[in-house]
């Protein structure tokens, strides 16, 4: 819901054309202060790590979002169900005692994954979905799939009877592709052979980055008609990172470790793509930011780690997409219920405001074992989120401030 009144740009005028953008800015409609209600988001895409790191990040997730599905690439992979309740377990002791944030686990699928964890990771009531990596393709893949048909093929088919999702993680690990053709060789070569075979398995196509992607999704591409009646059994998730910056932004100004994540940041064409996607209000995309933290030194050093630490800016950036392309009449869709649709869970009844206010990000975000760079360090957002209690407390004293003006 929007409670003031909107001046949307024309979707032409959407442009992120550098790293660094002007947020601060100001509208010549700068009054009255405009203001979204939506229903409390979902992640559907989240990395927590673990020990201090895990303490350290949890709560900015749970501050913005309802639930989330969290990723299973820790050392060691969480591989059983067992193993996803008791870092469950941890998860929840790492959040704010007033939080009620829900996370939905997950299992990484390895060659020797068996058809019955499937089962009892299904009526653990805990266990959401299976990831695939495939083995080196990102971050804590070594333990991944090496031969998906091959030798995963009774664990997928006993996913379909359990209407257990597969998440994907998009790329082939072969040497010989291109880092930036990677997405849709797998599309071509892995996913598009999987969805034919089980057309029934549930496949969530995760953070994607290239129109090939999204003509997948969207079932548009030449030769992939038979998906127009499996709708409800292919959605992608999309990151910020990935509907406001262009490959360009890794290099600008000299090589930024901060903006290398994977898969590795595309062309503008693409990105365009996604965001003419995401703002169109199809119900097969939705929110998943890939908060992956690493502490400062593991990104600024010789061979830095891909991940970008989005977790306290995505919805004021995701706000900050769907304004520009004159959509934030679809955004609540987006963020709060084409997950839960796809997941076949309920919307979440909390609100969420986010206010037309100012706010700048943090340079670093310090703890006891270092420093976490958040994306967009720094710089300034437009739209400024809060949740309950505090939601009603920036309103009043935004009523006052607009009563003395």
């Amino acid at each position: 819901m929007i409670n003031s009144l909107v001046f949307p740009r024309p979707s032409g005028a959407f442009k992120f054309a550098s790293t660094r953008f002007d947020g601060s800015r100001k509208s010549k409609y700068s009054k009255p202060r405009m203001e979204l209600t939506l229903t409390q988001p979902d992640d559907w895409h989240l990395h927590l790590r673990d020990g201090d790191l895990l303490q350290a990040v949890a709560p900015h997730s749970a501050k913005h979002f309802g639930r989330a599905i969290i990723m299973p690439n820790l050392k060691p992979p969480i591989t059983t169900t067992a193993a996803a309740v008791a870092y469950r377990e941890s998860i929840l002791k790492a959040l704010p005692a007033d939080s009620n944030f829900t996370p939905l686990m997950t299992l990484y699928l390895t060659d020797k994954t068996s058809p019955n964890e499937i089962k009892l990771a299904r009526r653990s009531g805990v266990v959401f979905a299976v990831k695939l990596y495939p083995a080196g393709a990102t971050t804590n893949s070594q333990d991944g799939v090496t031969d998906l048909f091959g030798k995963c093929l009774p664990v997928l088919e006993e996913m379909v009877e359990e209407n257990m999702p597969l998440l994907v993680h998009g790329e082939v690990t072969d040497p010989d592709v291109d880092v930036f053709d990677r997405e849709k060789v797998f599309i071509d070569t892995v996913l598009q052979p999987l969805i034919q075979r089980l057309p029934r398995l549930k496949v969530v196509m995760e953070h994607i980055t290239t129109m090939d992607a999204v003509r997948f999704v969207e079932s548009g591409e030449e030769g992939l008609k038979f998906l127009f009646s499996t709708v409800g059994f292919l959605a992608a998730t999309v990151t910020p990172q990935h509907l406001i910056l262009n490959r360009n932004a890794l290099f600008q100004g000299g090589l930024q470790p901060h903006n290398y994540c994977l898969p590795v940041l595309k062309r503008e064409t693409h990105r365009q793509a996604i965001v003419s996607a995401v703002t169109s209000g199809s119900k097969r995309f939705f929110l998943g930011t890939d908060s992956a933290p690493h502490e400062k030194q593991r990104k600024e050093c010789s061979c830095g780690c891909a991940g970008i630490f989005n977790a306290p800016v995505a919805l004021s950036l995701y706000a900050k997409v769907f304004e520009e392309a004159g959509a934030l009449d679809k955004l609540e869709a987006f963020t709060s219920f084409n997950g839960p649709e796809f997941y076949g869970l309920p919307r979440n009844t909390a609100k969420i405001k986010l206010t037309k206010a100012s706010w700048k990000i943090p340079d670093s975000l310090s703890f006891s074992f270092g420093n976490i760079i958040p994306m967009f360090a720094g710089e300034t957002l437009e739209w400024q989120p809060c949740v309950g209690e505090n939601a009603d407390m920036l309103n009043e004293v935004q009523e006052v401030g607009a009563n003395k003006g």
